[in-house]
C-alpha cells in the first residue's frame, strides 16, 4: 500500500482548536503519538500514513486538518 507523509502547519492561536478537531472523529490515528513542532514556535505536526492515494490519507484527518495539510508520496530510501 502507498505511503505518505502529511504535514500540517496552524497559527500559534489555532493550538486548541487543532487538537480539539480530533474529539469524536475515528480515525487510526487517535490515541497514538505523532511528532510536533508546537511547543518550539513553528506550529506543525507530522504524520506517516498508509492510505490507497493522497484523499484517503486526508482522510485520516478531522477537515479542519486536513485542509491546511500537504500530502506528498513517500518510501523508505537506502542511505549508503
Amino acid at each position: 500500500m502507498p505511503r505518505f507523509m502529511l504535514s500540517h502547519r496552524h497559527d500559534p492561536h489555532e493550538c486548541p482548536v487543532v487538537f480539539a478537531a480530533w474529539r469524536g472523529f475515528d480515525s487510526p490515528l487517535r490515541h497514538h503519538p505523532t511528532v510536533g513542532s508546537c511547543a518550539h514556535g513553528d506550529h506543525r505536526l507530522w504524520w506517516t500514513v498508509d492510505a490507497a492515494g493522497p484523499a484517503d490519507a486526508l482522510a485520516q484527518l478531522p477537515e479542519y486538518l486536513a485542509v491546511r495539510t500537504d500530502v506528498t508520496a513517500v518510501a523508505e530510501v537506502a542511505i549508503p
